[in-house]
C-alpha cells in the first residue's frame, strides 16, 4: 500500500466525520492522499481540513478548473491508483450502480478504472431497503469491494446496522484486499446457512440453535476470495450480507426446493445450515390450547437433502457440516460416506464456547481416504478462510 496514490470521494452524513482521521491514517502510513467531496460532505466537514492534511486543493466542483488540470475528474481519475468511498451514502451507491453523473464525485467515479473501494454508511432501513441491497449486490458484480458496515449507536438515536467502521479496520481493511487471493473468481459457490422450522401450530414450531454465524461467515470470505456467492439462508437473526444475492427459506421442504435448483449451476456446495430432520405429519390448523396434560406428536422424517445431492453430484465439489455431540469422528466419519461428499466439516455442538450462537469455531475436517485435519479455535471468518483453502486443493 506504500506510495499509493489514493483518491478518497467523501459523501454527506454523519460519518463524514470519521473521514479525517481517516485520510490522516492513510498519509501517516505513507500513500498518497486527495480528496473529492459532495457539496453534502462539505456540510459536515470543510474542504479546508482535507487541503490541509493532503496539502492538495480538495475537488468539489466538475467545472473547477486550474493551470494543470483542464478536466478536473478526468485527472483526479487518471491519478489514482485506489478509489475510496467513505462514507458512502445510500445515494452515492445508487449513482455507482446505475452510471449516474452529476457532481464532482459521481463523474470522477464513473471515469476511473482502478480497483473501488466502498464504505457504506447510512440508517438501517436505508441499507437493508431492497433497492440499496439490489445495488450494493450489483457493485460486487462489477468488481468494487464492499465493506460490510458495523452495527451500533446510529445517529438517529438508536442501534442499528449501517454505522462506519472505524479509520483503522477501513484502513486493515484495504490492506487485507490488496493481500487476499482471487482464487474462487468465476466460481459459482452456493451456500446454506441458519435453521429450519416446522409448524405445529399457526404459533409454535420445531427448530434448533443454530445462529447462522458459520454460513455467514463462509458466504462474506468466498465473495472477498473472488466468488459468485449465493446464500440460501435458514431462519436467522443476522443482517443479510452486503452484497451477496440471498434467498430466504422457513422449512426443510423450502430449503430443498430452492438448494435443487441452485446446485445445478454451482461449481461448489456448502451445506452449513442446520435443517429439522423432522416434521409435524399434521400441523394443527388452529393454535392448540393446553387442555390437555400431553400433547402427543406425530413426526415424520423430512427429506435428507444432503444425501440427495451426493446422488445427483456430477463435477460439483460438495461440502457437508456434522454438529455432533459424541463420538464426533465416527458419526461425522460415517455421515461422509454414506453422502457422497468431498469434504466434511465436524464441530462438537456440545460445547457452550464454540459452535451454534457463538462467535468462534472448533472444527476437524474430514475428506474420503485422507488425514483429518484439526482446526483450532478460532473466530468463524477464520475457520471460513481455512476450509475454503482445503476445498480449493480438492479435486473433483
Amino acid at each position: 500500500m506504500e506510495q499509493k496514490r489514493i483518491a478518497v470521494y467523501i459523501t454527506g452524513g454523519i460519518a463524514t466525520y470519521k473521514a479525517v482521521s481517516l485520510v490522516r491514517l492513510l498519509i501517516k502510513n505513507g500513500m498518497l492522499v486527495r480528496v473529492a467531496m459532495t457539496k453534502g460532505a462539505q456540510k459536515f466537514v470543510t474542504p479546508l481540513t482535507f487541503a490541509t492534511l493532503t496539502k492538495h486543493d480538495v475537488y468539489t466542483d466538475v467545472f473547477n478548473v486550474n493551470d494543470n488540470e483542464f478536466v478536473p475528474h478526468i485527472a483526479l481519475a487518471d491519478w489514482s491508483d485506489i478509489a475510496l468511498v467513505v462514507p458512502a451514502t445510500a445515494n452515492i451507491v445508487a449513482k455507482m450502480t446505475h452510471g449516474i453523473a452529476d457532481d464532482i464525485v459521481s463523474t470522477a467515479l464513473l471515469a476511473t478504472d482502478t480497483p473501488k473501494f466502498v464504505v457504506p454508511a447510512m440508517n438501517e432501513k436505508m441499507l437493508l431497503n431492497k433497492a440499496t441491497i439490489r445495488n450494493l449486490k450489483q457493485l460486487v458484480a462489477d468488481g468494487v469491494h464492499i465493506l460490510e458496515p458495523a452495527t451500533g449507536f446510529l445517529a438517529e438515536g438508536y442501534s442499528g446496522k449501517g454505522r462506519m467502521p472505524e479509520p483503522e479496520e477501513i484502513y486493515e481493511w484495504l490492506q487485507a484486499s490488496f493481500k487476499i487471493q482471487q482464487d474462487f473468481l468465476n466460481k459459482n459457490i452456493v451456500i446454506t446457512a441458519g435453521g429450519t422450522q416446522e409448524n405445529l401450530d399457526p404459533v409454535r414450531y420445531l427448530t434448533n440453535r443454530s445462529s447462522g454465524k458459520m454460513g455467514y461467515a463462509l458466504a462474506k470470505v468466498a465473495q472477498k476470495r473472488g466468488a459468485n456467492v449465493t446464500l440460501i439462508s435458514g431462519v436467522t437473526k443476522l443482517s443479510p450480507p452486503v452484497g451477496i444475492e440471498v434467498k430466504k427459506v422457513i422449512t426443510t421442504a423450502d430449503m430443498a426446493t430452492t438448494v435443487k435448483i441452485a446446485f445445478e449451476k454451482a461449481d461448489i456446495m456448502i451445506m452449513a445450515a442446520a435443517v429439522s430432520d423432522y416434521r409435524v405429519a399434521n400441523p394443527a390448523k388452529q393454535k392448540v390450547k393446553k387442555d390437555n396434560d400431553h400433547w402427543l406428536v406425530d413426526l415424520v422424517k423430512n427429506e435428507d437433502i444432503l444425501k440427495s445431492l451426493g446422488k445427483l453430484k456430477g463435477k460439483q465439489i460438495l461440502v457437508g457440516f456434522a454438529a455432533e455431540t459424541e463420538n464426533l469422528i465416527a458419526n461425522a466419519s460415517k455421515k461422509m460416506l454414506a453422502k457422497n461428499l468431498d469434504l466434511l466439516v465436524a464441530n462438537d455442538v456440545s460445547r457452550n464456547d464454540i459452535g451454534f450462537g457463538t462467535d468462534e469455531n472448533e472444527v476437524t475436517l474430514l475428506q474420503p481416504n485422507q488425514d483429518a485435519i484439526q482446526l483450532k479455535r478460532a473466530n468463524k471468518d477464520k475457520i471460513a478462510d481455512k476450509i475454503l483453502d482445503t476445498i480449493l486443493k480438492i479435486k473433483n
